[in-house]
């Protein structure tokens, strides 16, 4: 398979204050009737992974206006997560909350049973971290269940390759699939990127991207509070096998909006890193990542991000054309604020076009249409670009870990998994990371472990 063409606040900090693997099996390809194509219908939602995240997804999927949502069943591994979710949307959403005590499951079965209390044609919300995606898509796609998935999708070669084969299985059921890259649904990165394919910064050369913040991803050793498994789900951004790292989770939006720019994914990418001032910190992240990805036809990308404190800041994407430049995103992901300039200057002097202001909310947007598809019946499957974005992200990742040039051929069929057990989960299995001897987690040794991560 080679590279293919693409076609208000964040979810994280929306709940700030509230609060498993084997071979995909066959699924039959049978045809799910439109249950829910008439606004009459109300149309029953689960959420599993009851952060913030997960919080944030079911406010903007209760928050729909073209018919009747209500939010039936709940299911994560943490019981204060719950208890903090429900707090929350109980208050903002009591008249569309049908969610008793017998419905709120806590456990790694716990997305079986909240799928179980949805009909054919309903939606389920996925926002566990991202290891635990596939089997639970799996399941949902045999129940005939409409899925929304929070970004990234996959880890690995492996887990892409099997979320890509599930995506068409889903397709085949004329199920809907959301993937929460929400900058897709972005009105005003949707006309910029218009006015880019028009020519109207000339032809495009450079993008370049960064997510340059204070701190995030740096996780300290377990104090024996919870066992080493559920210690490593909560600060699942520290460990690969849970979240493909901090950087899948920072930079995935940003490679994704400038490769959407391109409409095209990079076939290469060479990258670095380092860790700095760890002091007791074992995650397994570097705090730099510096990415090179090239294209096909030579134009590059570079990709910046820094979670270290006290250094500069920037949060920004841009795109260089031969005639002009654009921003595609400012300071965070929403609002985008995108506009143009007539050369390389970026925010100096006027720009010669800008996207008007107040924006409409894409994480707001992207469940508006889903909703919509799942009404109307119209074809809605974001699981391949959602699969290919995660892909891009952590061939960036690779590279930076190997020390060497990795290709988007080889990321997507390379054969180290993370996790191959996450579907066999329960409270009393094994960490799949174990502590060294030197008391922190196996860490990234470019040049050296060259094949693999870890």
């Amino acid at each position: 398979m080679t590279p293919s063409n693409a076609q208000g606040s964040s979810r994280r900090s929306f709940m700030k204050q509230a609060g498993a693997v084997s071979a995909a099996s066959a699924l039959a390809g049978v045809y799910v009737p439109p249950v829910h194509a008439g606004e009459q219908n109300t149309i029953k939602v689960a959420l599993v992974g009851c952060g913030g995240r997960g919080t944030g997804a079911a406010a903007n999927a209760l928050s729909v206006e073209n018919g009747p949502i209500k939010l039936v069943a709940m299911a994560d591994v943490f019981q204060d997560k719950m208890d903090g979710s429900v707090t929350y949307l109980e208050e903002k959403f009591s008249s569309q909350m049908d969610v008793p005590e017998e419905r709120r499951f806590i456990g790694f079965d716990g997305y079986r049973e909240a799928i179980d209390c949805l009909d054919p044609g309903d939606v389920v919300i996925f926002t566990t971290p991202p290891a635990f995606r596939w089997p639970m898509f799996q399941y949902a796609i045999e129940k005939g269940i409409n899925t929304f998935m929070e970004k990234p999708v996959t880890v690995d070669g492996p887990t892409t390759r099997r979320m890509i084969e599930l995506g068409e299985r889903a397709k085949e059921k004329n199920l809907k699939v959301g993937v929460g890259l929400m900058c897709r649904h972005c009105d005003a990165r949707k006309e910029l990127h218009q006015r880019i394919k028009d020519g109207e910064i000339g032809d495009l050369h450079t993008l370049r991207s960064y997510r340059q913040v204070g701190g995030g991803g740096l996780i300290g050793p377990n104090d024996g509070d919870m066992s080493e498994l559920l210690y490593q789900i909560r600060n699942f951004h520290g460990f690969m096998w849970a979240s493909g790292g901090v950087i899948m989770d920072y930079m995935i939006h940003n490679i994704d909006e400038s490769c959407w720019m391109k409409d095209a994914w990079p076939v290469t990418a060479q990258a670095q890193g380092a860790r700095l001032y760890r002091g007791d910190k074992v995650d397994q992240n570097f705090d730099n990542y510096s990415i090179e990805y090239t294209f096909d036809d030579g134009t590059k990308l570079f990709v910046y991000t820094r979670n270290v404190p006290r250094c500069h800041q920037e949060f920004a994407s841009y795109a260089h054309g031969t005639k002009g430049s654009a921003v595609i995103s400012t300071s965070s992901h929403t609002p985008a604020k995108c506009r143009i300039y007539p050369d390389q200057r970026i925010d100096q002097g006027e720009p010669t076009w800008a996207f008007p202001q107040p924006e409409p909310n894409p994480y707001q947007l992207e469940w508006d249409h889903l909703i919509s598809a799942i009404r109307n019946d119209e074809p809605w499957n974001e699981v391949r670009r959602g699969a290919e974005a995660s892909l891009v992200t952590a061939m960036g990742r690779m590279a930076a870990h190997t020390g060497r040039v990795v290709t988007f051929d080889e990321m997507l069929n390379h054969e180290h998994e993370f996790a191959p057990e996450v579907d066999s989960f329960t409270m009393d299995s094994p960490a799949p990371l174990q502590l060294l001897a030197s008391g922190i987690y196996p860490q990234p040794e470019p040049g050296r472990l060259r094949d693999r991560e870890f």
